[in-house]
């Protein structure tokens, strides 16, 4: 029986602590919906002190993948449906990580989880992993307690919606496919806000004018970039939501319940190197479920 590629697996970064179980409890479910393989990957990368002697460093390596194997072994035994490999990765985490990432149809990490006001801790590995990959990446909150996450809820997958139909091509499919497999619906979701003074000047808002005013037009621009997803998911109920405020507000202000929340992440570098974005930044330190960052460009 042919393998699939290397791509068509489902990622996710462990270390034997809380939250990587709770990724790799919500990756083995998502492997299980899209009928892919699941990775593990453990990044492991010994670095001797003075006087310490290398036996040491095969004796914390062998405790490694020990516990990279007993993990493998448990997410099989909750889901033998799904394939699962496992591998010790000779890198730092972030290189381990985008390695693994880039070479998957997605990546899990995971996060502790602080509540819905203090939102939840990602650590500067994960955000850095999130800033360079080139696949989307999922970030998972850890549940309450050092058990696994809870069974995947069936709420509808929220995703954010921005400029036009070829910028969110890449965020929408990944939604309508999450959504698809899930057997829920998509809430799709544009923010937008009043135009610059300057932008009021002969012909500024034409295009506006033409939809009957600012909130027509957005709602026109949502649908048109929602149209071919449509019909190519017609079995995917869709909910249309477009509001004046900031990205970041409007999501959350509807992302509770939701099973999956999708954003997008634009691939371009800064004076200051990669970044998440905002929008994408306050979703994921505020929304209560699984969040994807999806790069586009």
């Amino acid at each position: 029986m042919a393998q699939a590629p290397a791509h068509r697996a489902v990622a996710v970064g462990v270390d034997g602590s809380p939250e990587s179980l709770a990724a790799a409890e919500w990756a083995a479910r998502e492997a299980a919906l899209r009928g892919l393989p699941l990775r593990l990957v453990r990044a492991w990368l010994w670095q001797a002190v003075d006087g310490a002697p290398e036996k040491d460093g095969e004796a914390e390596e062998r405790r490694a993948r020990r516990s990279l194997d007993e993990m493998a072994a448990d997410v099989r035994g909750r889901h033998p449906e799904v394939e699962v490999t496992a591998e010790l990765l000779p890198a730092p985490p972030v290189p381990a990580l985008l390695t693994a990432g880039n070479a998957a149809e997605m990546l899990v990490i995971g996060s502790r989880g602080h509540g819905a006001l203090l939102g939840f801790l990602l650590g500067s590995s994960g955000q850095q992993v999130i800033a360079a990959a080139e696949r989307p990446v999922v970030a998972v909150r850890s549940p309450r307690g050092d058990g696994p996450a809870p069974g995947t809820e069936r709420g509808e997958v929220v995703v954010g919606q921005q400029g036009d139909p070829e910028e969110s091509a890449a965020v929408l499919g990944f939604a309508f496919a999450a959504a698809a497999a899930r057997g829920v619906g998509v809430r799709a979701v544009r923010a937008w806000s009043l135009p610059p003074v300057y932008a009021y000047g002969p012909g500024g808002l034409a295009p506006v004018d033409e939809a009957g005013g600012l909130v027509p037009y957005e709602e026109k621009a949502l649908a048109q970039a929602l149209a071919p997803w449509r019909e190519r998911y017609p079995h995917v109920p869709v909910t249309e939501h477009v509001e004046l405020g900031s990205g970041g507000q409007v999501l959350l202000s509807v992302v509770t319940g939701a099973s999956l929340v999708v954003v997008g992440r634009r691939v371009r570098r800064s004076p200051v190197g990669t970044r998440i974005g905002s929008v994408a930044h306050a979703v994921l330190h505020h929304a209560p479920g699984p969040v994807a960052v999806v790069p586009h460009a």
